[in-house]
């Protein structure tokens, strides 16, 4: 038992240095805080959407900017596409492809943003969210992985954790980032 706890910090800690020696990774953070930013600012929300693990991630970033992060302040229009009974709509009439793209074509407008999480960067439901994202004029942050090359290159900008043999390591890579870019934010408008 000691060995595996003692292995998974190790490769948690691999990750997490990989992921701050890229010379990328503080400024796509710093990218995505100010497109987040100015869309508050502008009146504008934030979605979110990804599958599994990253759905609940998804939901918990939108959770925080309507809630309480690390301190009281007025609620920020942010939601997670996460409703079940939506889910089945969707997937029984046109197919679970179209579960997040049908919902940012009935709710996107331009001005939002898109914050689409994959850790493989090639689930075709997300690819397609971020389609619908681009035809309402909204700006799409995408958190995946370095191999996520499909998303990345449809993204305004990509976080991308390093590539890992197994998908929590990445999706411990995007909580961090998750919380750091709440933190940025609330900073970036005065809270």
């Amino acid at each position: 038992m000691k060995e595996i706890i003692g292995f998974s910090l190790e490769e948690a800690r691999k990750e997490l240095e990989g992921f701050l020696a890229d010379p990328q990774t503080v400024p796509a953070m710093e990218k995505a805080v100010g497109i987040m930013a100015e869309s508050l600012s502008n009146g504008g929300k934030i979605m979110s959407c990804g599958n599994g693990g990253s759905l609940c991630d998804a939901t918990h970033f939108a959770e925080e900017l309507t809630g309480r992060f690390r301190g009281s302040r007025k609620s920020l229009p942010a939601m997670s596409i996460n409703d079940p009974a939506y889910f089945t709509c969707v997937g029984n009439d046109f197919s679970f492809d179209a579960i997040f793209s049908r919902w940012v074509e009935a709710f996107g407008k331009e001005g939002d943003v898109l914050l689409a999480i994959s850790t493989s960067g090639t689930s075709k439901n997300i690819l397609m969210a971020i389609e619908a994202a681009r035809a309402a004029g909204m700006k799409v942050i995408a958190l995946t992985a370095r191999k996520g090359r499909p998303m990345i290159e449809k993204a305004d900008v990509a976080i991308c954790a390093p590539d890992a043999p197994h998908s929590d390591r990445i999706q411990e890579i995007h909580i961090k980032v998750i919380h750091i870019i709440i933190e940025a934010l609330e900073k970036e408008l005065g809270f």
